[in-house]
């Protein structure tokens, strides 16, 4: 008679000896047709795998069998670091996320490549292509955001620069300076002060679509947000640079603010193409190679956050690309309103829909009409 196939997390099947037998040769074989049917413990360590774990297996009267990881768990036993039993129902994506949260608690250490693939169970070169495919960015990428994560909030909690860096993994300020000055748009401890020392210009203008603050440090344009009203937009910009000192543009000498205001304007009542603005990019390195791409799309054309992944080099990255899409702080000068779903339809966007069918429409009309 032939030995019902156990379902994924499923409740016991009839003939429970035989199947412990069947389970036993899958975990002897590390067989990975049994990831995600059932999990084994071991007494002797009280830990819990899923049967293609590669450590060593333990003795057959150690183990036990269990449906579930939270079965295993309701008796005591914890997963395995090295396989990640829980993540067995999607492997993939699961535990490529699992790593990353190893990565950023592990973000100050040292993690060369071989270390964390082994945690994975994997191949150096095997794990390397499926975390880059599933979070857009390598496992060194990530950790040097995390660090850099660590060490701005070690900065707003009011830690010196040496001490924050320190703490985030940095071993040295030249490492520290080389890392973090491009990623923060400005000196780390003009960031720790919160903006402190920056002059941060800005001017809001009436456009077609709303109020349109713009806002640039002496490097390029920083922040450019739609809003409701004028105080909802100096609200959100002094969120963001709490102590930098903020300038109106008519109070700045020789200011281009206002120019450039206007140039946005009129493209935005389809009068005049964008215009080619410096500007101040803020992001990780995956962020702002999707920000580059995007503005060399032509006006009046469209990509799918598909195409907009392969352009970067990371065509399994859609999700990336998207969420890059929605970090974007510099509306229409950086044109997220060019990436639509894969079927055509618009998609999300931060300032909402009906801008991004506007924008579209505008850039659509300037091209027709040249």
């Amino acid at each position: 008679m032939a030995i019902p196939t156990p379902t994924r997390y499923g409740p016991p099947v009839a003939n429970p000896e035989t199947l412990d037998e069947t389970r036993w040769r899958q975990v002897t074989t590390r067989d990975r047709a049994g990831d995600g049917t059932f999990v084994y413990g071991v007494k002797t360590t009280g830990i819990y795998c899923r049967p293609s774990c590669p450590s060593r297996p333990a003795k057959r009267a150690n183990v036990s069998f269990h449906e579930t990881p939270a079965e295993a768990e309701a008796a005591g036993l914890r997963p395995c670091r090295r396989c990640h039993p829980a993540a067995a129902q999607e492997p993939a994506a699961s535990l490529m996320q699992a790593m990353a949260q190893y990565i950023t608690v592990h973000a100050a250490e040292s993690l060369p490549l071989a270390r964390i693939a082994d945690q994975a169970g994997m191949s150096p070169a095997h794990f390397q292509r499926s975390f880059k495919a599933a979070l857009g960015v390598s496992p060194r990428e990530y950790q040097a955001a995390q660090r850099l994560a660590r060490f701005k909030a070690g900065l707003r909690d009011g830690e010196g620069v040496l001490e924050a860096g320190l703490d985030a993994g940095f071993g040295s300020t030249s490492r520290l300076y080389a890392s973090a000055d491009g990623s923060l748009g400005m000196t780390p401890s003009a960031y720790r002060a919160g903006g402190a020392g920056e002059v941060i210009t800005h001017a809001v203008r009436e456009t077609a679509l709303g109020p349109l603050m713009m806002a640039a440090t002496r490097r390029g344009v920083c922040f450019v947000q739609f809003g409701t009203s004028e105080a909802e937009l100096l609200q959100q910009l002094a969120a963001e640079f709490p102590k930098a000192h903020l300038l109106p543009a008519a109070l700045a000498a020789a200011a281009p603010l206002d120019a450039w205001m206007a140039a946005l304007a009129a493209h935005l009542e389809a009068a005049a193409p964008r215009p080619d603005l410096p500007l101040d990019l803020i992001g990780t390195a995956f962020q702002i190679s999707v920000w580059r791409f995007l503005m060399s799309v032509k006006p009046g054309d469209v990509v799918s956050y598909s195409e907009l992944a392969a352009a970067t080099g990371k065509p399994r990255a859609v999700r990336a690309a998207a969420s890059a899409c929605a970090a974007n702080r510099i509306a229409v000068l950086i044109p997220c309103h060019r990436a639509l779903r894969a079927d055509g339809s618009l998609g999300g966007y931060r300032w909402g829909l009906e801008r991004k069918r506007a924008l579209l429409d505008a850039e659509r009309r300037i091209t027709s009409s040249g």
